[in-house]
Protein backbone atom coordinates (compact mmCIF):
# COMPACT_ATOMS: atom_id res chain seq x y z
CA UNK A 1 0.00 0.00 0.00
CA UNK A 2 1.06 3.57 -0.61
CA UNK A 3 0.90 5.97 2.39
CA UNK A 4 -2.51 7.40 1.42
CA UNK A 5 -3.98 3.89 1.27
CA UNK A 6 -2.51 2.96 4.65
CA UNK A 7 -3.87 6.13 6.22
CA UNK A 8 -7.33 5.46 4.80
CA UNK A 9 -7.12 1.92 6.19
CA UNK A 10 -6.33 3.33 9.65
CA UNK A 11 -9.38 5.59 9.44
CA UNK A 12 -11.52 2.64 8.35
CA UNK A 13 -10.36 0.64 11.37
CA UNK A 14 -11.23 3.54 13.65
CA UNK A 15 -14.70 3.75 12.16
CA UNK A 16 -15.28 0.26 13.59
CA UNK A 17 -13.55 0.67 16.95
CA UNK A 18 -12.94 3.60 19.30
CA UNK A 19 -9.23 2.85 19.69
CA UNK A 20 -6.88 0.75 17.55
CA UNK A 21 -3.50 -0.32 18.89
CA UNK A 22 -0.32 0.34 16.97
CA UNK A 23 0.63 -3.33 17.31
CA UNK A 24 -2.64 -4.31 15.62
CA UNK A 25 -2.03 -1.86 12.77
CA UNK A 26 1.52 -3.14 12.29
CA UNK A 27 0.18 -6.68 12.03
CA UNK A 28 -2.74 -5.87 9.73
CA UNK A 29 -0.78 -3.56 7.43
CA UNK A 30 2.36 -5.70 7.36
CA UNK A 31 4.67 -2.70 7.80
CA UNK A 32 7.08 -1.52 10.46
CA UNK A 33 6.19 0.18 13.73
CA UNK A 34 7.86 3.39 12.49
CA UNK A 35 5.83 3.35 9.26
CA UNK A 36 2.59 3.18 11.22
CA UNK A 37 3.81 5.96 13.50
CA UNK A 38 4.54 8.17 10.49
CA UNK A 39 1.09 7.51 9.02
CA UNK A 40 -0.53 8.35 12.34
CA UNK A 41 1.51 11.56 12.54
CA UNK A 42 0.24 12.63 9.11
CA UNK A 43 -3.35 11.99 10.19
CA UNK A 44 -2.79 13.73 13.52
CA UNK A 45 -1.30 16.80 11.85
CA UNK A 46 -4.44 16.92 9.70
CA UNK A 47 -6.64 16.79 12.81
CA UNK A 48 -8.15 13.42 11.85
CA UNK A 49 -6.85 11.29 14.74
CA UNK A 50 -5.35 11.62 18.21
CA UNK A 51 -2.56 9.46 19.58
CA UNK A 52 -3.17 7.64 22.86
CA UNK A 53 -0.87 5.35 24.81
CA UNK A 54 -0.05 2.44 22.52
CA UNK A 55 -2.62 3.35 19.90
CA UNK A 56 -4.76 5.91 18.14
CA UNK A 57 -8.36 7.15 18.15
CA UNK A 58 -10.49 9.47 16.04
CA UNK A 59 -10.34 13.11 17.07
CA UNK A 60 -13.49 14.57 18.60
CA UNK A 61 -14.97 17.42 16.57
CA UNK A 62 -15.75 20.67 18.36
CA UNK A 63 -18.29 22.54 16.26
CA UNK A 64 -19.12 25.26 18.77
CA UNK A 65 -17.79 26.31 22.16
CA UNK A 66 -20.11 26.36 25.14
CA UNK A 67 -21.01 29.74 26.68
CA UNK A 68 -19.14 30.91 29.77
CA UNK A 69 -21.86 30.02 32.28
CA UNK A 70 -22.06 26.42 31.09
CA UNK A 71 -18.30 25.99 31.03
CA UNK A 72 -18.01 27.43 34.54
CA UNK A 73 -20.12 24.56 35.91
CA UNK A 74 -18.09 21.78 34.25
CA UNK A 75 -14.98 19.94 35.56
CA UNK A 76 -14.69 22.40 38.41
CA UNK A 77 -12.27 20.34 40.54
CA UNK A 78 -9.87 19.76 37.64
CA UNK A 79 -9.99 23.43 36.62
CA UNK A 80 -9.28 24.56 40.17
CA UNK A 81 -6.34 22.16 40.43
CA UNK A 82 -4.91 23.22 37.07
CA UNK A 83 -5.38 26.92 37.93
CA UNK A 84 -3.57 26.45 41.23
CA UNK A 85 -0.68 24.62 39.56
CA UNK A 86 -0.34 27.32 36.90
CA UNK A 87 -0.39 30.04 39.57
CA UNK A 88 2.82 28.59 41.05
CA UNK A 89 4.64 29.96 37.99
CA UNK A 90 3.71 33.57 38.82
CA UNK A 91 6.12 35.69 40.87
CA UNK A 92 5.76 39.17 42.36
CA UNK A 93 6.38 41.97 39.90
CA UNK A 94 5.63 40.00 36.72
CA UNK A 95 3.72 41.21 33.68
CA UNK A 96 1.35 38.42 32.66
CA UNK A 97 -1.37 37.82 30.10
CA UNK A 98 -4.46 35.83 31.10
CA UNK A 99 -6.40 34.47 28.15
CA UNK A 100 -10.17 34.12 28.33
CA UNK A 101 -11.57 31.07 30.07
CA UNK A 102 -12.88 29.55 33.26
CA UNK A 103 -9.65 27.71 34.08
CA UNK A 104 -7.71 30.97 33.89
CA UNK A 105 -10.30 32.56 36.16
CA UNK A 106 -9.22 29.97 38.73
CA UNK A 107 -5.61 31.01 38.14
CA UNK A 108 -6.56 34.67 38.63
CA UNK A 109 -8.11 33.84 41.99
CA UNK A 110 -4.86 32.24 43.10
CA UNK A 111 -2.59 35.17 42.20
CA UNK A 112 -4.69 37.99 43.65
CA UNK A 113 -2.31 38.33 46.59
CA UNK A 114 0.90 38.63 44.54
CA UNK A 115 2.61 42.01 44.83
CA UNK A 116 3.42 44.34 41.98
CA UNK A 117 1.71 42.33 39.25
CA UNK A 118 0.63 43.77 35.94
CA UNK A 119 -2.17 41.66 34.49
CA UNK A 120 -3.47 42.00 30.95
CA UNK A 121 -6.56 40.06 29.89
CA UNK A 122 -9.25 39.94 27.22
CA UNK A 123 -11.72 38.28 29.65
CA UNK A 124 -14.42 40.45 31.27
CA UNK A 125 -15.03 38.04 34.18
CA UNK A 126 -11.33 37.83 35.07
CA UNK A 127 -11.02 41.60 34.82
CA UNK A 128 -14.05 42.21 37.04
CA UNK A 129 -12.85 39.71 39.66
CA UNK A 130 -9.31 41.09 39.86
CA UNK A 131 -10.58 44.68 39.94
CA UNK A 132 -12.31 44.00 43.26
CA UNK A 133 -10.04 41.32 44.78
CA UNK A 134 -6.50 42.51 44.00
CA UNK A 135 -4.36 45.63 43.79
CA UNK A 136 -2.57 44.59 40.58
CA UNK A 137 -2.15 46.98 37.70
CA UNK A 138 -4.93 45.76 35.44
CA UNK A 139 -5.55 46.18 31.71
CA UNK A 140 -8.36 44.88 29.53
CA UNK A 141 -7.72 44.53 25.81
CA UNK A 142 -11.05 45.79 24.54
CA UNK A 143 -12.02 44.78 21.03
CA UNK A 144 -14.83 42.82 19.43
CA UNK A 145 -17.08 41.49 22.20
CA UNK A 146 -17.81 37.77 22.13
CA UNK A 147 -20.86 37.74 24.39
CA UNK A 148 -21.16 34.00 25.01
CA UNK A 149 -17.55 33.73 26.10
CA UNK A 150 -17.52 37.06 27.98
CA UNK A 151 -14.33 38.18 26.26
CA UNK A 152 -12.90 40.26 23.42
CA UNK A 153 -11.38 38.86 20.23
CA UNK A 154 -10.27 39.96 16.78
CA UNK A 155 -7.87 42.52 15.39
CA UNK A 156 -8.54 45.40 17.79
CA UNK A 157 -7.95 43.15 20.79
CA UNK A 158 -4.75 41.71 19.37
CA UNK A 159 -3.42 45.20 18.55
CA UNK A 160 -3.95 46.25 22.15
CA UNK A 161 -2.22 43.13 23.48
CA UNK A 162 0.79 43.76 21.23
CA UNK A 163 1.68 46.87 23.27
CA UNK A 164 2.93 44.78 26.17
CA UNK A 165 5.97 42.61 26.87
CA UNK A 166 4.83 39.66 28.97
CA UNK A 167 6.89 37.57 31.35
CA UNK A 168 4.30 34.81 30.90
CA UNK A 169 1.34 34.44 28.55
CA UNK A 170 -1.18 31.94 29.90
CA UNK A 171 -3.24 30.59 27.00
CA UNK A 172 -6.50 28.64 27.24
CA UNK A 173 -8.21 26.38 24.72
CA UNK A 174 -11.30 24.24 24.31
CA UNK A 175 -9.64 21.88 21.82
CA UNK A 176 -6.08 20.69 21.38
CA UNK A 177 -3.88 17.75 20.47
CA UNK A 178 -0.12 17.28 20.35
CA UNK A 179 -0.32 18.84 16.88
CA UNK A 180 -1.82 22.12 18.08
CA UNK A 181 -4.68 24.28 19.28
CA UNK A 182 -7.82 24.82 17.23
CA UNK A 183 -11.03 26.82 17.59
CA UNK A 184 -14.43 27.18 15.92
CA UNK A 185 -13.78 30.95 15.98
CA UNK A 186 -11.24 32.45 13.59
CA UNK A 187 -11.28 35.70 15.60
CA UNK A 188 -9.61 34.02 18.60
CA UNK A 189 -6.48 33.23 16.62
CA UNK A 190 -4.88 36.70 16.42
CA UNK A 191 -5.36 37.27 20.17
CA UNK A 192 -3.65 34.05 21.22
CA UNK A 193 -0.86 34.37 18.66
CA UNK A 194 0.13 37.92 19.56
CA UNK A 195 0.17 37.12 23.29
CA UNK A 196 2.50 34.18 22.68
CA UNK A 197 4.71 36.24 20.34
CA UNK A 198 5.12 38.99 22.95
CA UNK A 199 5.88 36.66 25.87
CA UNK A 200 9.17 35.41 27.28
CA UNK A 201 7.34 32.22 28.29
CA UNK A 202 4.15 30.75 26.82
CA UNK A 203 2.08 28.39 28.96
CA UNK A 204 -0.90 26.35 27.77
CA UNK A 205 -3.41 25.88 30.60
CA UNK A 206 -6.12 23.28 29.95
CA UNK A 207 -7.79 20.47 31.83
CA UNK A 208 -7.45 17.04 30.23
CA UNK A 209 -11.05 16.86 28.94
CA UNK A 210 -10.10 19.35 26.19
CA UNK A 211 -7.38 17.08 24.83
CA UNK A 212 -8.25 15.13 21.68
CA UNK A 213 -10.84 17.61 20.40
CA UNK A 214 -10.34 19.38 17.06
CA UNK A 215 -12.21 22.43 15.76
CA UNK A 216 -12.37 23.97 12.29
CA UNK A 217 -9.62 26.61 12.57
CA UNK A 218 -5.99 25.86 13.43
CA UNK A 219 -4.78 28.50 15.88
CA UNK A 220 -1.31 27.60 17.20
CA UNK A 221 1.07 24.64 17.06
CA UNK A 222 1.80 23.12 20.46
CA UNK A 223 5.51 23.62 19.77
CA UNK A 224 5.21 27.36 20.58
CA UNK A 225 4.62 26.56 24.25
CA UNK A 226 7.36 26.22 26.84
CA UNK A 227 5.00 24.60 29.36
CA UNK A 228 1.68 22.76 29.42
CA UNK A 229 -0.28 22.72 32.68
CA UNK A 230 -3.01 20.08 32.78
CA UNK A 231 -4.29 17.37 35.12
CA UNK A 232 -3.42 13.72 35.61
CA UNK A 233 -6.30 12.66 33.37
CA UNK A 234 -4.22 13.50 30.30
CA UNK A 235 -3.23 10.45 28.26
CA UNK A 236 0.26 9.30 29.31
CA UNK A 237 1.32 8.96 25.68
CA UNK A 238 0.32 12.55 24.99
CA UNK A 239 2.30 13.77 28.00
CA UNK A 240 5.34 11.81 26.84
CA UNK A 241 4.99 13.22 23.31
CA UNK A 242 4.96 16.75 24.71
CA UNK A 243 8.08 16.06 26.77
CA UNK A 244 9.79 14.62 23.68
CA UNK A 245 9.15 17.99 22.01
CA UNK A 246 11.02 19.71 24.86
CA UNK A 247 7.85 21.02 26.52
CA UNK A 248 7.61 21.00 30.30
CA UNK A 249 4.46 19.16 31.44
CA UNK A 250 3.01 20.07 34.83
CA UNK A 251 0.32 17.69 36.09
CA UNK A 252 -1.92 19.25 38.71
CA UNK A 253 -2.75 17.09 41.74
CA UNK A 254 -6.24 15.66 42.15
CA UNK A 255 -8.29 18.06 44.27
CA UNK A 256 -11.58 16.20 43.89
CA UNK A 257 -13.62 16.44 47.03
CA UNK A 258 -11.64 19.37 48.44
CA UNK A 259 -13.06 22.85 48.74
CA UNK A 260 -11.18 26.11 48.43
Amino acid sequence: MIPAERQQFILSCLAERDIVSIADLVDRLGVSHMTVRRDIQVLEDAGRVTSVTGGVRLSRRLAQELPHLQKAAMNTDAKRAVGQAAAELVRDGMVIYLDAGTTLLELARQIAGRRGLTVVTNDFVICAWLSTHSDCTLYHSGGLVERANQSCVGGAASEALARFNYDIAFISTSSWTVAGLSSPSEAKGPVKRVAVDRARRAVLVSDSTKYGAVAAMNILPVSVFDTVVTDAGIDAGAADALRDMGIQVILAPDLKGERA
